[in-house]
């Protein structure tokens, strides 16, 4: 299962940034080589035959080079409307990660995005994370899941 959630994230990112953003040039770590300082947590959270959380993690460069390409604005500074923005591309990058998943057995659906850190106290049965690395940057998914 752990493989198969990984691969739906991994190929969510890759077609939200393709098609969103138009970049293609998408590349998959691990987390050891992330280090950032200034970054824009987002938490989706996970109901049904699986219960968790995703949370995504934008450096601000990222996300404000992805706003501007969204929107066509120049935005210098994180805002309102940037956190929207953000927390949008993971409610969708979440969406077709349960989508691919779902089948007519198998129902889960997310929560709102919400803005900040994870509960790092839970403990879960499955737990994956990876970074992507972009032409505008990268993100990182810590994934934490449990049976229902």
């Amino acid at each position: 299962m752990v493989d198969e959630l990984y691969k739906a994230f991994v190929d969510s990112t890759y077609n939200v940034f393709n098609l969103m953003f138009n970049i293609s040039d998408i590349s998959v770590h691990s987390t050891e080589n992330f280090t950032c300082d200034d970054e824009i947590d987002i938490v989706v959270g996970i109901v049904g035959e699986l219960q968790g959380e995703v949370t995504y993690r934008f450096p601000v460069a990222t996300s404000l080079s992805m706003v501007n390409i969204m929107s066509g604005m120049e935005f210098e500074d994180v805002d309102i409307f940037v956190t929207s923005a953000i927390s949008e591309v993971a409610n969708i990058i979440s969406g077709n990660v349960v989508t691919a998943l779902s089948d007519h057995t198998k129902k889960y659906d997310i929560l709102p995005p919400v803005q900040g850190k994870p509960d790092d106290s839970k403990e879960y049965e499955i737990e994956s994370s990876c970074c992507v690395s972009t032409s505008i940057g990268g993100i990182c998914l810590k994934i934490g899941l449990n049976s229902a």
